[in-house]
């Protein structure tokens, strides 16, 4: 893997985006660190949730150079990084009391969007399809028409390897930020 800090990995994403998140980083710190990957199927520890999000997004680097030298993808590692980092922003308020519906796929979405628009991170439309695809299309697939674009394929890829390769194996522990 790599020893990338996620101040390092958040480099990567374009400028447009980069600051914003940065700030939901810095905003949201204790709560991240505390954060637990999943209730239990992967780094469902104290601190899961960085190690799962740094995890992927590293992931992401490697398999991007890898299969983007097999193929060129129609995608930048800029944009699946970023996704990556925003795929599971949901859970580290999951424990909390909450407004929000964390129990369904619509009410996880929903967090989602309304704390990138709270950070005013904007999403293109293949980004967007990415991020409402990351964990697999589920109930709307369909034998009909391609539902999942190449990025959300790509990112489902880094999001099974670590939670479910590594799901029980933290990496060697290094500054989170």
């Amino acid at each position: 893997m790599t020893n990338l800090t996620l101040a390092n990995l958040l480099d990567v994403v374009e400028s447009v985006n980069r600051k914003k998140c940065y700030q939901l980083l810095i905003d949201n710190m204790a709560r991240f660190e505390k954060a637990k990957g999943s209730s239990y199927n992967h780094q469902a520890w104290e601190g899961g949730y960085l190690d799962h999000i740094r995890e992927v997004m590293s992931i992401s680097l490697t398999l991007y150079s890898a299969l983007n030298s097999m193929r060129p993808l129609p995608f930048s590692i800029n944009d699946a990084v970023l996704v990556l980092f925003l795929h599971d922003l949901e859970k580290p308020w999951k424990d909390a009391e909450s407004i929000w519906d964390f129990t369904t796929k619509a009410g996880r979405k929903k967090f989602r969007l309304d704390k990138l628009e709270e950070y005013d991170i904007q999403l293109s439309f293949e980004q967007s399809n990415a991020l409402e695809y990351v964990e697999g299309e589920g109930d709307d697939y369909s034998s009909e028409r391609r539902i999942m674009n190449e990025m959300a394929a790509f990112c489902h890829m880094c999001d099974v390897a670590s939670a479910r390769i590594w799901h029980d194996k933290p990496e060697q522990k290094i500054d989170a930020v």
